[in-house]
C-alpha cells in the first residue's frame, strides 16, 4: 500500500511536511496547499522551493478554473523542476466552490471540458486530478468518469463524497468501484482512513474508516491518500503513537514556526491550528485543548502544551 499525505491549506506547508517525514515518513507523496494564483506570493513560492522539499516526492496542487492560471504555475513548478501537478476538483469549501473552483468546477461541464482540453493540451507537465465525484447527485459520476476517461492523467485521486456532503456521512465506496472498472489510469482513494487495524480484536468485521475496512470492500486499491487522520495521530502510517516522538515532532515544529513567521500572534494561530485536530487523539484531549486555545503568548501556550504531554504519559 502506497500513501499519500492530502494538502491541508494553512497546515501542511513545507515546514510541516519536512518535520513529518523526520519523525514520521512512509509517505510516498507529499501533495502541496493548493496554489490559486497566477503570479504566487512568496509564501506560495517558499512552498514550492526544491530546498524545501528535500528528499521527499512533492507534488504541487493547483486550484484553478482558467487554463492560463493553471499553466502559469505548472510552468513555475517546471522551472523549479517539477515533474507533475495536481489539480484541485474536490475542495468544498465555500469560498472556494462559490468562485467555481475546486469542487465547485464540476457544476461547469462544458467550462470544465474546454479547461481540461487546454490544460492536457499545453502544460509541460504530467498531470493527476483529484476530485469529488458530483455536486448533488452520485448519478453526477458517470458523466464525469466519461469526461475524465479521455485524457491522460497520470492518475485519478477519487473522494468519494459529493460537493454538497463535505466531510459528513459515509463514503459512496461504489462510485470508487465503479472508477475501477472505466478508468485506466491509476487511482489514489481518499477519504475517512482514521485506523490501520485490518482486523476487528473483538473477532468481528474491521470497522469503519480501518484500512481493514476499505480493503476489504475494494481489494483492489493500493495507493491512499490521508489527510486529517494524520492530523489527528501523526504516528497514523508508522504505528509509532509515543509521546517522546510525538513531543519531538511537536517542539521541533513549534521552533521551526517561531524561525520563519513574525510574532506570537502568527505562531499560536498556526499551532492551535494543528492541535484541533491532534487534541482529537488525546485523552481528554478537550480539557487540555482548551487550555491550549486560551493561551496569550508563547510562554502560556508552552506551559499548556506541556500539561497535555504529562497527562499522556509515555506511552
Amino acid at each position: 500500500m502506497k500513501y499519500y499525505l492530502a494538502p491541508m491549506e494553512g497546515l501542511t506547508a513545507y515546514h510541516f511536511r519536512r518535520t513529518y517525514h523526520k519523525y514520521y515518513g512512509r509517505v510516498e507523496k507529499y501533495f502541496t496547499p493548493f496554489l490559486a494564483v497566477r503570479n504566487l506570493s512568496a509564501r506560495e513560492r517558499a512552498d514550492i522551493l526544491p530546498e524545501h522539499n528535500e528528499g521527499m516526492k512533492v507534488v504541487p496542487q493547483i486550484l484553478a478554473n482558467r487554463a492560463d492560471v493553471f499553466l502559469n504555475i505548472a510552468g513555475e513548478a517546471a522551472a523549479y523542476g517539477y515533474s507533475s501537478v495536481n489539480l484541485n476538483l474536490g475542495c468544498p469549501s465555500g469560498t472556494v466552490t462559490a468562485r467555481g473552483r475546486g469542487a465547485g468546477f464540476l457544476k461547469f461541464p462544458k467550462e470544465l471540458e474546454r479547461f481540461l482540453d487546454e490544460i492536457f493540451e499545453k502544460c509541460p507537465l504530467r498531470i493527476s486530478v483529484k476530485t469529488r465525484i458530483g455536486v448533488e447527485n452520485v448519478e453526477e459520476w458517470e458523466r464525469l468518469l466519461e469526461l475524465f476517461g479521455r485524457y491522460p492523467m497520470e492518475e485519478l485521486i477519487i473522494h468519494p463524497r459529493l460537493l454538497k456532503e463535505g466531510y459528513g456521512g459515509q463514503v459512496h465506496l461504489e462510485a470508487f468501484e465503479a472508477a475501477a472498472v472505466r478508468m485506466k489510469v491509476p487511482l489514489c482513494y481518499n477519504g475517512d482512513l482514521i485506523s490501520m487495524e485490518t482486523t476487528d480484536p473483538d473477532g468481528g468485521g474491521a470497522g469503519y474508516g480501518t484500512l481493514g475496512w476499505l480493503t476489504s470492500r475494494l481489494p483492489g486499491v493500493d495507493t491512499v491518500m490521508v489527510g486529517r487522520g494524520i492530523l489527528r495521530r501523526p504516528g497514523l502510517l508508522t504505528g509509532d503513537f509515543s509521546t517522546v516522538t510525538l513531543r519531538a515532532f511537536h517542539d521541533e515544529l513549534l521552533e521551526g514556526y517561531i524561525r520563519i513567521m513574525s510574532g506570537d500572534t502568527n505562531v499560536l494561530f498556526k499551532m492551535k491550528d494543528l492541535w484541533n485536530f491532534m487534541g482529537e487523539g488525546i485523552n481528554n484531549g478537550d480539557k487540555y485543548l482548551k487550555k491550549i486555545k486560551k493561551a496569550k503568548n508563547l510562554s502560556e501556550y508552552r506551559a499548556a502544551v506541556d500539561a497535555v504531554f504529562r497527562e499522556r504519559g509515555q506511552g
